[in-house]
């Protein structure tokens, strides 16, 4: 990424980070390390500030150098995603440690890029678990919003094959596309459930009450009956 270019935004990237700092909360913190990530800010005031700060890309620029990790994620929220180049893109990805700054950088940025199905193609077979997790979770949301092209029984064969033995990360982005194809492609809905059975990966997920497992046949037949009851 591009050095930040003037006085007065290295100025403000300071205040801001003193701003964090500020805010900083250890139980916050003792939470989200559980889930990997190395900060204690609260996200509804983090947001406060971005909501503040509205779109600045310098600012956003010098907040993501500093390398810290809530700073970062206000990079994600005041940047501009449409003027950050394919290799920028590739580069932050791969400096993007925190498990909710590599989520929010895909969902809020990569996806409203014009880049992004330029990296969804070179990420999805990376070396690194994380890359090639952030090429599945784009490659999930192509399956709904745009699945033309997209070989979807070939994505069932790399699923089949390698989800079960994937690092944590790179799992559950191949089973969200799987329940995906599921959920929107009913000629693969049977074989998608099939494999879910299979592998049976996420079947054990604890998860609260009221909301769908990730377990991907109950993922799927849930979504399915929302649907029907829709239509």
């Amino acid at each position: 990424m591009p050095e930040t270019g003037s006085a007065t935004t290295v100025k403000t990237v300071r205040e801001l980070l003193d701003e964090l700092a500020g805010l900083e909360d250890p139980k916050v913190r003792a939470v989200n390390e559980r889930h990997g990530d190395d900060h204690g800010v609260n996200l509804s005031k983090l947001r406060a500030i971005a909501k503040r700060l509205k779109t600045q890309q310098e600012l956003a620029v010098g907040l993501w150098a500093t390398g810290d990790t809530a700073a970062r994620l206000l990079t994600l929220l005041v940047c501009r995603p449409k003027a950050f180049e394919e290799g920028e893109l590739d580069a932050m990805m791969r400096d993007a440690r925190a498990p909710k700054v590599q989520d929010w950088l895909v969902n809020y940025v990569v996806k409203k890029s014009p880049h992004a199905e330029a990296l969804r193609v070179v990420w999805l077979g990376d070396k690194d678990p994380v890359v090639a997790g952030a090429g599945w979770a784009l490659t999930a949301d192509r399956v709904v919003k745009k699945p033309e092209g997209l070989d979807l029984a070939g994505l069932l064969d790399v699923v089949e094959a390698e989800m079960r033995g994937a690092p944590d990360r790179l799992q559950w982005a191949m089973n969200t596309c799987l329940a995906q194809i599921g959920i929107v492609h009913p000629e693969y809905r049977a074989r998608a459930v099939a494999i879910g059975e299979r592998l049976g990966v996420l079947k054990d997920y604890p998860t609260s009450a009221g909301c769908t497992s990730p377990y991907a046949p109950v993922w799927i037949a849930e979504m399915v009956r929302r649907r029907g009851r829709e239509s």
